[in-house]
């Protein structure tokens, strides 16, 4: 039993102790939630933001009160005013809604709290992490000698394969150490190459790396946001020609504006010809390698030296969740330090923080755990399929609808469109932009619809992401119906 101490109603306590608190608060926790999704007719509140922003800074954080009561007010003023990522017209951005078994793994993962730096700090965690790591390179077909860890998801995956690429090529261009000595003097020649198309993250991880935002030399897309590969082989003939060090080649396998996957064979190729590292940003579509019908449009992964994996999209994960995996494990020892008191030298014991960039890290792989137990790969292959299938017929009812144009046809599950040119009269190409732009934010501060938005060629579109594989197509002609009265609102005259 834990001492006598004014403290521990706050905390859940062992050896039998009495942990009704826990219980109480977790019970009106729970049906409060059941209440909220029963609830929902929206997928905002519609509470204006200056309000809404009025309200949580008007808590007081000097008066403390009981759990009880801080749960109804947190109910109250956050969950009942947050985006709806359940509801079928909340479909703007790569957030999907979570599967039941991620949910309830996040009750293990907050009372267990490991922390998966050591095993002496997450036992039967961290055999558990690399378990499931071992199944992801089984199922990317990456090889023997491959490795990955859990990252927080995209972000951190991107910036973690490009630092590895980084690294890899100052040791075998010139014998450099960066991790012992820093940024060689030929730094600032090392280039990155992606398409126009790629993650922002892009950018930001050469920024981090301090090689600079202007190393990044970005390829023309094609109009469904797929990079030009004849367009890559003469930038890199030009980088060469110029004195310039190209040192990566990223691939995007689901753009974030178009949900395009790259020829990720023939950009692969395209590498090994130049001797560079080859990194693929899977997080939107690398999900597909679990698709027996689509699965053929990652061909060329498995020989990739990196793959970012993001769980938190289309393996319906609770935020965070993601992977990084690479093709030689030896690799990872540009990112090992020795630390006395945590992974000291000789350890027989696995610790996880030999290769991240994180310390404290989350018990994120029993997500997927229970999921691939208890919903099964096969399944979630299933619910791709079917939000293709869905996608494409919704980019059908855009064709067939008279106020909308689309953009392109769509190779995931993203659809770009926007407004028909009737509703455009006299207006110049950035006032139009400005009319959508406006639509957009409408829909979401009434709480009728969250979509989203994106620029290709100039041109403002909307954006529908399918993430929720349990939509159908009645849910759009609904949407569309709002859309156009939004619309014929802030244009009387239409």
């Amino acid at each position: 039993m834990q001492p006598n101490s004014p403290w521990s109603k706050h905390f859940i306590q062992v050896a039998g102790a009495n942990n009704q608190a826990f219980t109480v608060a977790s019970q009106q926790a729970l049906d409060n939630i059941n209440s909220l999704f029963a609830q929902c007719t929206k997928p905002y509140s519609g509470l204006t933001p200056d309000l809404l922003k009025e309200a949580i800074y008007n808590s007081n954080l000097d008066k403390v009160e009981p759990l009880q009561q801080v749960i109804e007010q947190t109910n109250d003023l956050i969950a009942k005013n947050s985006i709806m990522v359940q509801h079928p017209h909340c479909i703007a951005h790569l957030h999907t809604p979570p599967l039941i078994s991620s949910v309830v793994a996040e009750f293990y993962i907050a009372a267990l709290n490991q922390s998966m730096d050591s095993w002496d700090q997450a036992s039967a965690a961290t055999y558990l992490e690399q378990f499931i790591i071992d199944w992801l390179l089984k199922t990317y077909a990456l090889g023997d000698s491959a490795d990955g860890v859990f990252t927080s998801g995209g972000t951190q995956s991107n910036l973690m394969g490009l630092l590895l690429a980084r690294d890899w090529f100052a040791q075998h261009y010139s014998g450099h150490n960066i991790q012992q000595d820093g940024l060689p003097d030929y730094g600032n020649k090392l280039r990155i190459i992606c398409s126009d198309k790629s993650h922002f993250t892009i950018q930001k991880s050469a920024s981090l790396m301090g090689l600079g935002e202007r190393s990044v030399v970005c390829i023309k897309t094609n109009i469904q946001g797929q990079m030009d590969t004849v367009h890559l082989q003469s930038t890199l003939d030009d980088l060469l020609a110029q004195g310039l060090l190209p040192m990566a080649v990223v691939a995007t396998a689901g753009t974030t504006d178009h949900g395009a996957i790259d020829d990720l064979q023939e950009i692969i190729k395209i590498s090994r010809h130049f001797g560079l590292w080859c990194h693929v940003d899977g997080a939107y579509g690398g999900a597909l390698m679990l698709s027996q019908k689509h699965k053929s449009r990652l061909l060329g992964m498995e020989s990739a030296d990196s793959v970012s994996v993001d769980f938190h999209k289309l393996f319906y994960q609770t935020i965070s969740c993601g992977a990084l995996l690479i093709k030689n494990k030896t690799h990872f020892k540009s990112l090992l330090h020795h630390a006395d008191y945590l992974n000291r030298e000789g350890d027989d014991l696995p610790n996880l923080v030999d290769k991240s960039i994180a310390t404290t890290k989350r018990f994120d792989a029993l997500k997927m755990f229970m999921t691939l137990k208890g919903v099964g790969a096969n399944t979630l292959g299933e619910m791709y399929d079917k939000l293709i299938e869905l996608t494409q017929a919704v980019a059908k009812s855009v064709q067939q609808n008279s106020h909308f144009e689309l953009c392109c046809e769509p190779l995931l599950s993203t659809v770009l469109f926007r407004l028909s040119t009737k509703y455009q009269g006299l207006l110049t190409l950035n006032e139009f932009n400005q009319l959508q732009q406006k639509l957009r934010l409408q829909l979401l501060t009434c709480g009728d619809a969250v979509i989203g938005e994106t620029k290709v060629d100039g041109k403002l579109y909307l954006k529908f992401t399918l993430l929720n594989p349990c939509l159908t197509l009645n849910n759009f002609d609904n949407l569309f119906k709002k859309i156009e009265r939004h619309a014929q609102q802030l244009i009387p005259n239409t």
